[in-house]
């Protein structure tokens, strides 16, 4: 069996966002030149996720709408995390929600989705560096 580890690196430069990944996990499966295996893709921060869904607009607004409402960022003040100084207590509870890792098949070198599905980054507390982490296993 082989093992395969890339990091991919984002700073986002607004608060919130979803971008489609999907190309760069391909490309890192590509370079890893395993053919039958598991990718793992998550997210290494506690305020950003990595999910797979569909890539239509309409979708993201929703969730990022639907988000907001379950843990809104105003008031500051409503949140005990951010007595600490902080000011992303909801980009944790986002976070939850969402997920922090995805695993998918790898079937003939070629990642093993159901239609439509691809995977994203979701970033809750940008304006930083962050990195996911790719690794696959396999042969």
């Amino acid at each position: 069996m082989q093992s395969f580890r890339k990091e991919l690196w984002f700073n986002v430069p607004a608060r919130r966002a979803f971008i489609n990944i999907t190309p760069q996990v391909e490309d890192a499966l590509a370079e890893s030149g395993i053919r039958e295996g598991l990718v793992l893709v998550n997210a290494m921060h506690i305020s950003a996720s990595v999910f797979i869904n569909d890539d239509e607009p309409g979708l993201h607004h929703d969730y990022d709408v639907w988000l907001e409402k379950l843990a809104p960022h105003a008031p500051l003040s409503q949140y005990r995390h951010n007595d600490t100084g902080e000011d992303n207590a909801d980009a944790h509870m986002k976070r939850q929600v969402m997920g922090r890792e995805v695993v998918v098949a790898v079937t003939e070198g070629r990642l093993d989705f159901g239609p439509w599905e691809q995977i994203f980054y979701g970033e809750f507390d940008g304006m930083r560096r962050k990195r996911v982490l790719v690794k696959i296993i396999g042969e």
